[in-house]
């Protein structure tokens, strides 16, 4: 059964979220404290993590961090009264995949949440052979193959497709794809992902310019969405 985990501090709101999953049919775990959401979340390993960020004893950011350091890649949702635009450049930048603002509408953001389970159970069945839209990554032989033609990559631009391909739906800030990319001891910058990113695009977007696979996320570094999510 998927399982979610709620960490919210605030009684009504936890209750209200833990009943709309569990008449979905996901098995809820619930925490109203940071360090008990963490603790639940590398015990349990849930499927997804709606986690508020205004939480006592360990904030949300804090959580959503260790999580990511740990290398745990399921969704998070971050939720929150705050809706700045400096506090969701923040959540993505360290490692959060949606952030919705309070006070929502609950029809919505359950779809979003679902949205984001089906990416992932989607991301866990990718074996050797990842299709989107008319390619085949094949990751055996490192091919990216296009209606069973083969389209050129480059090491770098292989490692940057198959990373998108992992992560799908998720912001990736520029840091993020440098160290999965390029390593830790390599001197490069920004400008070399996004110079990745251009020649990529080229490769398999229809119309670099408005492209359908890779998106810009502003101030933060790019998304990749298949084009059927």
């Amino acid at each position: 059964m998927t399982r979610v985990l709620i960490v919210e501090d605030d009684a009504a709101m936890l209750r209200g979220l833990r009943d709309n999953f569990t008449r979905k049919g996901y098995d809820v775990i619930t925490a109203a404290d940071g360090e008990k959401g963490l603790e639940l979340a590398l015990n349990e390993r849930p499927d997804l993590i709606v986690l508020d960020i205004m939480l006592p004893r360990m904030n949300g950011y804090e959580v959503c961090k260790t999580l990511r350091d740990e290398g745990l890649d399921m969704p998070i949702i971050m939720l929150t009264a705050k809706d700045q635009e400096s506090d969701i450049v923040l959540g993505l930048n360290i490692g959060a995949d949606d952030y919705v603002a309070k006070p929502f509408s609950i029809r919505e953001f359950m779809a979003r949440a679902q949205a984001h389970l089906r990416r992932s159970q989607r991301k866990a069945e990718l074996g050797v052979l990842s299709q989107f839209g008319p390619f085949v990554l094949d990751r055996a032989s490192k091919k990216l193959l296009r209606d069973g033609v083969e389209v050129p990559l480059t090491p770098k631009e292989y490692r940057l497709l198959d990373l998108f391909r992992e992560r799908a739906g998720r912001a990736l800030t520029r840091a993020e794809i440098l160290r999965a990319v390029w390593g830790y001891n390599v001197f490069v910058t920004d400008r070399s992902v996004d110079r990745c990113v251009t020649t990529l695009r080229a490769r398999i977007e229809e119309n670099p310019r408005r492209p359908r696979y890779i998106h810009t996320v502003r101030e933060t570094g790019y998304r990749f969405e298949p084009e059927d999510e």
